[in-house]
Order: structure tokens, then sequence, then C-alpha cells
């Protein structure tokens, strides 16, 4: 307990910091909002006064601390409620990131519609490439040095090294465009369009990662087989399945299950390039509208959103990396 409350103390720091340097970065930019947000046609006046309405006339400390005040805070009893319209509550604590200065809506509303879509796209990248990855490092350490073993290598060699917009291009014109199977891009309106407009974003974030988990589980299942214990399960007479399975892959979860818990942090802090092309409207593509559009409370939030599911992810991955394996423990 004293070292998972330390290392929760340590990720709401460093989610803190990179708050805070995003927030510094971000007001160091040459670009004006308020211009952006009134047009360039504004006159200096209209830009003046909604420069005011925004705040951005403040000192940066000043800008700063209202920031940090306004993130997390306890509402009062005698609070107006126009003051909490923009919050999301968690009992007495409530988190309000501003208001967007291009949808002129609580970001943490935009994050609410946007999150869901972001975690579904990830659960089911994360998917694909568990099963396929772990089924292939399997099968490829059972035929060592074999064909099938060296085409599966071959194979994660080649997905790794293709960067992921083009395996998604390459999907939607096979897919999409040649058999139209599957929508192009978009997400749907109903729960089966969403199902239908999900399958292709998910193989393209998912073989990516396969072709790393291929590697990782058949390097370890390889040297699983190696060790004494094995030999003597094999003296023992158990079955080649039963090694393969209960020995060999077994051994494989430790390293598998902390790329796993690092990986869903990863993706669920959204892929921003999968997102873009397929058009599907989760976090990271909110992140790159937001900061093309210089819309600074909704370019923090989603800085927030990703880096908590990163420190969340690596906090899960050390805890289970502790559960999984007794010598970390005893160590």
């Amino acid at each position: 307990m004293t070292y998972a409350l330390r290392r929760a103390a340590w990720a709401a720091f460093v989610v803190w910091a990179v708050t805070s340097i995003a927030f510094l970065l971000h007001h160091a930019l040459p670009s004006d909002p308020a211009r952006m947000v009134a047009g360039p046609q504004a006159r200096p006046a209209d830009v003046a006064r909604l420069r005011a309405q925004l705040g951005l006339d403040l000192p940066l400390g000043a800008q700063y601390a209202r920031f940090l005040r306004r993130a997390v805070h306890v509402a009062r009893a005698g609070d107006p409620p126009k003051d909490h319209d923009g919050c999301a509550t968690f009992g007495p604590v409530h988190v309000d990131l501003g208001r967007s200065y291009q949808q002129r809506r609580p970001v943490v509303t935009i994050l609410a519609e946007r999150l869901p879509r972001t975690l579904l796209l990830a659960v089911a990248a994360l998917a694909v490439q568990l099963a396929a990855g772990a089924a292939a490092g399997i099968a490829a350490a059972a035929r060592r040095g074999r064909a099938l073993d060296r085409g599966l290598v071959a194979a994660s060699l080649v997905l790794v090294s293709v960067p992921t917009f083009v395996t998604g291009l390459l999907l939607q014109y096979v897919f999409a465009h040649r058999l139209r199977l599957l929508p192009l891009d978009g997400y749907g309106q109903t729960a089966a369009d969403h199902a239908r407009s999900l399958v292709l974003p998910a193989i393209a974030l998912g073989l990516f990662g396969a072709a790393y988990y291929t590697r990782l589980v058949r390097d370890e299942v390889r040297w699983a087989l190696g060790e004494d214990y094995v030999r003597t399960a094999r003296a023992k007479g158990a079955s080649p399945l039963r090694v393969l399975v209960a020995h060999g892959a077994r051994n494989a979860l430790v390293p598998l299950a902390t790329a796993v818990a690092l990986d869903l942090g990863a993706l669920a802090s959204g892929a921003v390039v999968v997102e873009s092309i397929f058009r599907w409207p989760g976090v990271g593509s909110l992140g790159v509208n937001a900061l093309l559009d210089r819309d600074g409370p909704l370019l923090l939030g989603t800085v927030i959103v990703t880096s908590t599911a990163i420190v969340l992810a690596n906090l899960a991955a050390d805890l289970l990396y502790a559960a999984l394996d007794p010598r970390v423990r005893a160590g």
C-alpha cells in the first residue's frame, strides 16, 4: 500500500508537470487566440474586448493561478449555480477546465463525448494486437527455425517498419474502396454503424502492436522452453502442447502484461494519426484540432486526459508486474 500511494503521488506530480509545461508552451506561441476566435476581419476594439472576456489580458502568472484554482476545486454551499455549469462533479469535488474558445462549450463536456470513443478504439486495437501477436509468437516459438518461424518474424519486421498511416490507407483502399465491405471513415449514427466503422482503425492500430507482441512472445517462449524445469516436465511425460502452453506461454505473461498495460495507456491517450485518417471522433484528433485552432482550454484538457491515461497505465504496469512475478515481490 505504501508503494502504491508513493507511485500515485508521483503520477499526480507528472500530470501537473506535463500540464504546466503545455500551459507555458501554449502561451509562448506567437499567435493570438483572441484574434483567431474573433476572426481576421474583427476590429481591434472587438479583439481587445474578447481578450478581456477570455482573461487573456491578465499576466501569465495570474492566468496560470486561475487555471489551477478552477481545475480542481471544492464547491461551497453558497456558490451561484452558474459558477459550476461547466464542471464535472465527483461529489463535492468539481473539475472545471474552462470553455472551448471555438466550440463555446465546457471542455469537460467535450472530453466526456470524445473519451469513450477513444477508449473503444483503444480496447479494440489492443484486442487485435494481443490476439494476433500472442498467437503468432507462440506459433513461431513452437516451430523454431522452420519456415513458419522465419515467415512470421519477417512479417513482424515489415509491420513494425510500416507507418500506421500507410497501413490505414491500404486498408481503406482494399476493404472500403475496392471491396466496399466497410466504411471508408467516420463514426456513423447507429450502434451497427459504430461497430462497422471501428473495424478498420482498430486493425490499423492493432497490426503495429501485434508485430511487436509477436517478437516479444516468441523470444520469451523460446527462452522458457530451454529452461531446466521444461526439460523436467518433458522427462515426466508432459505432452508437447502442455509444455508449450503451461510452461512456455505462461512465462511470457509477465512481460506481455506489462506491454499491454503500457500500450493501453498510450492508445487511450489518443491515436492521433489513425483517428485523423479515419475521421474517428476521439481525443487524439480533438487535440490536433485544438492545437491548430489555438484553443487553449481544449488543448490543456486533452493534455491532462492523455497524460493521466499514460501515468495510470504505468502505475498499473508496475503493480501488475509485481503481482505476476514472485521474484519481483521477493526483491
